[in-house]
């Protein structure tokens, strides 16, 4: 583990949630209203080689989700809420070389993913914004605090 690439990664993906949330909440306080939805990641509820620094960066994000929708709410009242969403896996260009091969096939770390996934599939991105839409929405008026699972079935896999 290289300390120097670990706090990098804990920098980008935790603190970039973190200041972003203290720069958007001002004016959510000052109307009194508003949604924040963090993006954790299924990495932060299961351990996964090689993302050691992403892994702890997106539990922090959960957690960081869970203590700000209680301060928010304690503060200023229930117009705010704060949320988040974990993605599966989704193929994307971040993680497509870990994924797949370069003829389109799955990589053995791919597969797993495959295998441990009910749905048995990679999940598309436009299936994450039913539950962002939702979050964001009046529907979930009395939802803060969550984190929001869109994983085709990972997380709840067992053998």
């Amino acid at each position: 583990l290289k300390i120097e690439e670990f706090q990098r990664v804990l920098e980008l993906n935790l603190t970039g949630t973190v200041l972003p949330t203290q720069v958007f909440l001002k004016p959510m306080v000052e109307q009194k209203a508003g949604a924040i939805v963090n993006f954790s990641s299924m990495a932060a509820f299961r351990p996964m080689t090689r993302v050691t620094g992403y892994a702890a960066a997106k539990a922090g994000i959960s957690n960081f989700t869970a203590f700000m929708a209680t301060e928010v709410a304690k503060k200023f009242g229930e117009g705010i809420r704060v949320n988040a969403i974990a993605p599966g896996f989704f193929l994307t260009e971040q993680n497509r070389a870990l994924l797949t091969n370069p003829d389109g096939s799955y990589t053995e770390r791919g597969q797993d993913v495959i295998r441990q996934t009910p749905f048995g599939r990679m999940g598309r991105a436009e299936e994450l914004c039913g539950t962002i839409q939702y979050l964001i929405s009046d529907a979930s008026s009395f939802v803060t605090g969550t984190v929001a699972v869109v994983d085709g079935g990972f997380n709840a896999f067992a053998m």
